[in-house]
């Protein structure tokens, strides 16, 4: 009894003290300039004062728009994508807890019982007789003794697996909430155009109908109310295509939130949506590597490490260890009486000799550390990539937008003096036409523009790591 919790201790002290054969982990130098880039797309990087580095903007503070705050919140709760990433997350926590088990005895209570007959010929008496066997047994059954760290390393690369599922749920729910913002604002600017197109409609209608009514006096050609014609028809289906957008909008927004979005939480135009909070990048591209997605490689990375820790420990012998306390008896009423107890205790040790699969094992851990490396560096490298081009979109957009209010300006008063010289006979309704369409164009463009600048503040948003919750 007592050499039994002997050996028993000294195994929970060898568990303690065993060692690990896993490689040191160092992070890898990020392959990506320190800074961001510089040039005449860019804007001067630096931290003004009121413009917050992502890693401190909530979202709540960078989308402002409470009903937008609302169909997030909605996304959130019901989206299933998001709840599939989670209970991944959950599987993940439960297998990294089957395999911390591991390092622990299983400990199993078993009671047995049986009776049987013996011939004559077969007994040691030479008479026939029935023997009777009863036992109760406390034990632990092929315990290894994790002396060399196999599953150690094997449990720190499921805490590795888990923490990086963790991580990739946090990407799908920053994912989930750029496109939630994105498809808004795509509704609002739908909206927008559809108020145009349907405008616009009425205007060329409008313009038709009094040349339609010169025609029939004699005062315009019929070429000239065939040339009429045409944009009214343009504008109809525009106006039936911009009304499909918004459908398709609204569909893919309730899709998002997992449930109906309320009317009164949907955008009425472009206009209507409140500015989004400036956020500032930092001055060194090193925040990238909080960014979800790259801390979930790096927590891969380190499984990776782990496990050739658990192939190096393949090489070496394992320890286990079987035993069993108990008492038996040859009578049931017999099992609890003094002298019944029994014990047993049944270490064992494995030495691997030769094994072509371990080395095979070792070379494929290897290797996998190779690759969850080099998808790490390129996770950081396409990450910097899609910084750098929203940067650059912020940089130059401003640009764009004051250029075609400008242009819509133009094109608006060359609209106005070509319908005058229409009107006065002076030139064809070709020019009225060309102004128009111009006009029309002009518009939309402005519009695509300003969606383009809220939406390339959204994906900066979720490229820099989504800020905090």
């Amino acid at each position: 009894m007592n050499k039994q919790l002997f050996f028993l201790l000294a195994g929970i002290v060898l568990v303690s003290a065993g060692c690990s054969l896993a490689p040191e982990y160092t992070q890898p130098k990020a392959p990506i300039p320190e800074q961001w880039p510089q040039g005449a797309a860019y804007k001067k990087i630096s931290d003004p004062p009121g413009v917050l580095a992502i890693p401190k903007l909530s979202r709540n503070e960078f989308f402002a728009n409470e009903q937008l705050q609302q169909i997030i919140a909605m996304a959130l709760k019901n989206n299933l994508d998001l709840r599939l990433a989670a209970l991944n997350v959950e599987r993940a926590r439960a297998m990294y807890g089957i395999q911390r088990a591991e390092l622990l005895p299983v400990v199993d209570a078993a009671a047995s019982g049986s009776k049987q007959r013996i011939p004559a010929d077969l007994s040691t008496t030479g008479k026939s007789m029935t023997s009777e066997k009863y036992g109760v047994a406390l034990g632990i059954s092929s315990w290894e003794i994790d002396f060399f760290g196999r599953i150690r390393s094997l449990k720190n690369r499921a805490l590795q697996e888990y923490l990086a599922t963790d991580q990739a749920r946090r990407s799908v729910q920053i994912a989930l909430v750029s496109e939630v913002a994105g498809i808004y604002l795509t509704l609002a600017a739908d909206q927008k155009n559809l108020k145009l197109a349907k405008l616009t409609l009425e205007t060329r209608q409008a313009a038709y109908n009094l040349i339609q009514k010169r025609y029939k006096v004699g005062l315009a050609t019929e070429l000239d109310m065939r040339r009429a014609q045409i944009p009214v028809d343009a504008a109809r289906g525009d106006a039936a295509r911009y009304m499909q957008l918004t459908a398709q909008d609204k569909n893919a927004l309730n899709l998002l939130a997992g449930s109906p979005v309320p009317k009164e939480f949907l955008p009425q135009s472009l206009s209507s949506v409140p500015p989004l909070k400036d956020i500032s990048p930092g001055l060194f591209s090193g925040i990238l590597l909080s960014r979800p997605d790259i801390m979930a490689a790096e927590h891969r990375l380190k499984g990776a490490y782990a496990f050739i820790g658990a192939a190096r420990a393949a090489f070496f012998p394992r320890i286990s260890l079987t035993t069993a306390l108990g008492t038996e008896s040859a009578e049931l009423s017999g099992l609890f009486k003094s002298g019944s107890g029994t014990w047993n205790f049944a270490p064992q040790i494995a030495v691997p000799i030769f094994d072509a699969r371990t080395w095979a094992a070792l070379r494929v851990s290897k290797a996998d550390r190779k690759i969850v490396l080099t998808q790490y560096q390129k996770t950081i490298q396409t990450a910097f990539r899609e910084v750098a081009d929203a940067l650059a979109m912020q940089g130059t957009i401003n640009q764009q937008v004051s250029a075609q209010k400008s242009l819509v300006n133009a094109v608006a008063e060359t609209y106005r003096l070509s319908n005058k010289r229409y009107t006065t006979g002076i030139d064809s309704y070709l020019g009225v036409l060309d102004a128009q369409r111009s006009f029309y164009a002009a518009q939309q463009g402005l519009v695509s523009l300003r969606l383009a600048g809220l939406a390339n503040q959204v994906r900066l948003y979720a490229v820099l790591g989504g800020g905090s919750e």
